[in-house]
């Protein structure tokens, strides 16, 4: 080998050894925005540019597939061109490079527009080749990668294969960001069933663990009304769902505010557990706080009952100890439910309690003293424990 051809062949190794850095670089580039989460957008632009600069294009865009038509998401073209291409959608047809890609689903390669009988555009044409490449995702098209020379320089197929390599990359961005919205949308619709920290930890990459089962310290509180039983043999049915659906309604966003968790509600029996499935300071000021905001809330709520004839008060008992929780139910209706004495003393205190009353366990007021004003009653023997116990009166908090 002579002297000057052994320079060509380095000169050329040289060179081949650049692009695929430079491929390499762009193919970083993407896999980083889509790590970032950052959103769709960004690996969209990242892909086009990548396109664009790799196969020495003048401009390069991306559609997205939206019902029958291509919609510009991203372009990086001249300005008239690309606002022509958002406000002008392009249809799955012959007369446009995307629009033709869409339809055969296979790449095309357009030399010369110029010389191209079905190609009739009608936006701003400083172009002359072009290159459309499909984004599919299981034989289904979602979107066109297209790039363009000003110049009737055609592309190559070593071109093509970088930008179906890229569109490929697109792919899967667009079923990660399908996924993603999914799942919120899935959650969004199970928090309107259940609570939300119950549906988020059904979601969550430890949701199987605590499903399954776990202790927790907890501090429950468990409301019910007053003259409930009385109101619903009399009342029409009308008239009781308005007044139920007044008091959840209430119930439910000052749980949420208290960072509560809404374990069930049946008729007017309400239990909330606080410290699971998220961990909170202070659970039992927590309670001591929602019960307080719920007795004067209903009391408002109350004084127009009152005036339409209901004479309904809201009743509320605390308690605080361990307790398991878990999925209870059945296959096809689970829950997410806490099993242990600690409820049953709650629900107790509740029935004790009459319209107005917070009724405290001995712990929970141990766990409370200091922050609350509250004052000692007689000890109660509560139904299904052996022996009376201490109970408190919540007054309010201490200032």
């Amino acid at each position: 080998m002579t002297e000057a051809a052994s320079e060509v062949s380095t000169g050329d190794l040289v060179r081949e050894i650049d692009t695929l850095r430079e491929q390499q670089e762009a193919l970083r580039g993407v896999l980083r925005a889509v790590t970032r989460s950052a959103g769709l957008q960004p690996v969209l632009e990242e892909v086009t540019e990548a396109c664009r600069r790799l196969c020495h294009a003048d401009h390069g865009a991306l559609w997205l597939l939206q019902g029958e038509l291509l919609i510009s998401v991203a372009h990086h073209a001249g300005e008239e061109a690309a606002q022509y291409d958002r406000e002008h959608p392009h249809r799955l047809d012959r007369t446009t490079i995307a629009g033709r890609t869409g339809v055969t689903r296979q790449p095309v390669n357009i030399p010369d527009i110029e010389l191209d009988p079905e190609y009739a555009y009608a936006g701003p044409r400083p172009y002359r080749a072009m290159l459309g490449v499909p984004i599919l995702l299981e034989e289904e098209l979602i979107g066109v990668v297209v790039v363009v020379r000003k110049k009737p320089d055609p592309f190559s197929n070593d071109d093509q294969a970088l930008v179906q390599a890229f569109s490929d990359q697109a792919a899967i961005a667009i079923a990660n960001a399908r996924l993603i919205e999914t799942v919120e949308r899935q959650r969004s619709e199970l928090a309107r069933f259940i609570s939300p920290q119950v549906a988020e930890l059904i979601s969550s990459s430890d949701g199987k663990q605590l499903l399954a089962g776990h202790r927790a310290y907890l501090t429950i509180v468990y409301f019910d009304l007053r003259g409930f039983t009385a109101f619903a043999e009399t009342a029409e049915p009308e008239e009781l769902i308005d007044i139920v659906r007044e008091y959840h309604a209430v119930a439910g966003e000052l749980v949420n505010e208290h960072d509560g968790t809404l374990e069930h509600f049946a008729g007017d029996g309400l239990m909330v557990f606080f410290n699971d499935p998220v961990p909170v300071d202070e659970p039992e000021l927590h309670a001591a706080r929602l019960a307080l905001a719920m007795r004067e809330r209903i009391g408002e709520c109350a004084a127009g009952w009152r005036k339409r004839g209901y004479d309904l008060g809201l009743g509320a008992g605390i308690a605080v100890g361990y307790a398991t929780l878990g999925r209870i139910g059945f296959e096809g209706r689970y829950d997410y439910g806490a099993l242990g004495s600690v409820t049953n003393v709650a629900a107790r205190l509740s029935d004790e309690a009459s319209a107005g009353q917070i009724l405290l366990s001995q712990r929970a007021y141990a766990a409370l003293e200091g922050g609350i004003d509250a004052r000692r009653l007689a000890d109660l023997q509560l139904k299904g424990l052996a022996r009376p116990m201490e109970v408190y009166e919540l007054i309010g908090l201490s200032s």
